[in-house]
């Protein structure tokens, strides 16, 4: 078990100036894994004056040199790949191949990119008699989730850092061992004091003392809806700016002209993108929408494919899905498989309980609704978890219609013959990002959502400008 007890402010590991410490769970044992500082209000203020206290050096660095910084961490965060994907394994759940690849290699891909964008943006252009400046926005609190916790960090510390803001980030105390890795590589690397501040805790206190600081001029944020409209209010009282990414509930709708091959190879791939990570993805394909007629046909390939899914111990070669993150997600996930059956879904496949063979660890059984309308609850709130809906359609102006009828707007899907056709549904998702057949995920590419997803973008020079003023200056 490790203990780590002390946070990362103004180059330094400190105490926190509260006593208490919070105990992070191992998703496969169930038995305490790690302890931490539950951090406090006074730990935010030191960390936000450090940060601010460095601002005015690090802003005005060359890019180069804050690219070099990135790089450095991105090299020694590469030098501890097993290691962290061992640990994210452990906090999050993911098998451990998969996690190595996404939870780690997509982070630290996630550092040089951000470096590789502070040398190459263009901060200066002209318009007309006006130089137009885009400057880095001052303090940024991140606060980051648990289901991707080290590929978010890396989303918004990296992002922020090369466009020459100074970070104070608060990871979440279900998966924050990650976060202590990089305050120690960030401490390895030498990047100067203040730039860097790791605060641990829990979101009522560090989080909420984050958002309303008056000395914090952008707060990034990752998380639940409840959670993101709280940040947004306490952070209206100084009028910083806040980016959000929170939940979804995405569509992926299956046309009508697909053949026999085609719908076996979109059913394959929607399971697969409702289930990676176990479900704990925000931008999770949870939706499937079919024709009407062909409804039976998707109903047995679904069946085939999770019935051939291997659910165990993440480390094991060849599992498929591990457990989720905590027991609190466990009781979640359950409590909305059980409203599904009570509400009239058609139970496939799963259900209540956990797999079979299994006594120990988050564990849940994969499942799947069929005939699921849009008035259930499990077609309408995020479960976070291993729970596919099924919802049939008679034509496209109706499978276009379900899809836009939920409060998020983050991810989506369009399988077709015609990928004209496939495009032009793709364009009436209102979603901040939709695949068509499959498509692979570009982190080149900004990645945010509509309506209640959020605002904001990640990732690529979207995400690179969302921690940058613009200032025009006459001549």
């Amino acid at each position: 078990m490790r203990s780590l007890d002390k946070i990362y402010i103004n180059g330094r590991w400190v105490a926190s100036s509260g006593t208490d410490t919070i105990e992070v769970f191992d998703s496969l044992t169930e038995e305490v894994m790690a302890t931490i500082p539950s951090g406090v209000a006074e730990d935010v203020d030191a960390a936000v004056a450090a940060a601010k206290a460095a601002f005015g050096a690090w802003s005005t660095t060359p890019a180069g040199y804050r690219a070099g910084c990135l790089g450095r961490i991105a090299d020694a965060l590469d030098g501890r790949t097993e290691e962290l994907a061992e640990l994210i394994t452990r906090e999050a759940g993911m098998p451990i191949d998969l996690c190595r690849e996404i939870q780690v290699q997509a982070a630290t891909y996630g550092f040089r990119q951000a470096a590789r964008l502070a040398e190459t943006f263009e901060f200066e252009t002209t318009v007309g008699n006006s130089l137009v400046v885009r400057e880095p926005i001052g303090v940024v609190g991140c606060i980051t989730p648990w289901n991707y916790p080290l590929l978010q960090i890396a989303a918004k510390v990296a992002f922020a850092m090369a466009a020459g803001c100074t970070v104070v980030l608060k990871p979440s105390e279900i998966a924050p061992v990650d976060a202590f890795i990089l305050a120690e590589v960030v401490d390895q690397v030498g990047l100067p004091a203040g730039v860097f501040n790791l605060v641990s805790g829990y979101g009522p206190t560090v989080g909420e003392a984050i958002a309303a600081h008056p000395d914090v001029d952008m707060v990034s944020f990752t998380g639940s809806n409840r959670a993101g409209r709280r940040v947004s209010q306490l952070a209206a009282e100084t009028i910083k700016r806040v980016a959000l990414e929170l939940g979804g509930k995405s569509p992926n709708i299956l046309l009508d002209d697909l053949d026999d091959v085609g719908l076996k190879h979109a059913v394959s791939d929607g399971v697969d993108k409702a289930f990676v990570n176990t479900g704990q993805s925000c931008d999770a394909l949870t939706r499937m929408l079919v024709p009407r007629a062909r409804l039976g046909d998707v109903e047995r390939m679904v069946v085939e494919v999770v019935s051939g899914l291997t659910v165990g111990d993440p480390f094991d070669a060849g599992v498929d899905l591990g457990p989720l993150a905590s027991a609190a997600q466990r009781e979640r996930v359950q409590n909305y498989i059980q409203k599904g059956t009570d509400e009239g879904a058609a139970l496939l496949i799963g259900g209540p309980g956990a797999p079979a063979g299994v006594d120990v660890g988050y564990y849940v059984r994969p499942t799947v609704f069929s005939n699921v309308s849009t008035d259930m609850t499990i077609a309408q709130e995020e479960i976070f978890g291993p729970v596919l809906s099924i919802m049939p359609y008679d034509d496209t102006e109706e499978a276009i219609a379900i899809a836009n009828d939920v409060v998020y707007g983050l991810g989506g899907g369009v399988w077709s013959a015609d990928a004209d056709r496939a495009r032009s549904v793709a364009r009436r998702i209102r979603t901040g990002q939709v695949e068509i057949n499959g498509g692979p995920a570009n982190p080149e590419a900004p990645f945010g959502g509509y309506k209640q997803s959020g605002n904001g973008r990640e990732f690529g020079v979207h995400g690179f400008e969302e921690f940058l003023e613009i200032k025009s200056i006459q001549q």
